[in-house]
């Protein structure tokens, strides 16, 4: 009895060790399924956020490329200004002396002894200079006849008429001028207003 004892406890020994063998062996087997998966799991993470990091530098590198272009094109419409209006405090100081050769032309026309080689020879310098400012895009513009438009006259004085719409320049007392497509500087004009004739003088009095 006593051996038969002795072997039934040897084999519940046995199979506790063979239980515990079975236990780390599941556990070892977990432990690898864990070690299989979880590296893939890294993988996806890390495979998505250097996307997101791709996808976030081609964002940044577009920005960049489209701000550069409007750098160019700024620096381009810039240099094409300075390069159309660096002259144009040269070109105002001269337009005085413009108007002077254009008075002295218009009076001498109108003096019968005036020396016709002197105004011829003024004529010249007033040709010169004139040739000069179209090489900068400089050109007086027309305002007799014309409507009235604050963005290029600036009206003096008002002359009541009956000749002329209203609102119509009918005398140019100093010429304007564009330098290209901008404004030199104004006409000084003379415009017309509607001639108040004796019936509206009588109504506007009876309305008073």
């Amino acid at each position: 009895m006593a051996k038969s004892k002795k072997i039934k406890a040897h084999t519940k020994a046995e199979e506790t060790v063979i239980e515990d063998k079975i236990d780390q062996k599941n556990d070892s087997n977990k432990e690898d399924k864990a070690e299989t998966v979880d590296p893939l799991k890294e993988m996806e993470e890390k495979l998505e956020s250097m996307e997101q990091e791709a996808k976030e530098n081609y964002d940044r590198l577009l920005r960049a490329s489209a701000e550069f272009e409007n750098y160019k094109k700024r620096a381009a419409r810039e240099m094409n200004d300075f390069r159309q209006f660096a002259n144009e405090s040269f070109v105002k100081a001269m337009l005085p002396v413009v108007d002077n050769l254009d008075r002295a032309i218009e009076s001498s026309n109108n003096d019968k002894l005036a020396d016709s080689s002197m105004v011829e020879g003024v004529n010249m310098t007033l040709r010169e200079i004139l040739k000069v400012f179209e090489q900068f895009g400089v050109k007086p513009f027309g305002s007799l006849g014309k409507t009235f438009d604050p963005s290029l006259h600036q009206a003096v004085m008002q002359e009541e008429t009956t000749a002329h719409p209203e609102n119509s320049v009918v005398k140019e007392l100093q010429k304007g001028y564009m330098m290209h497509d901008r404004l030199l500087r104004p006409a000084m004009v003379v415009v017309s207003k509607t001639k108040t004739t004796p019936e509206n003088q009588n109504d506007t009095d009876q309305e008073e």
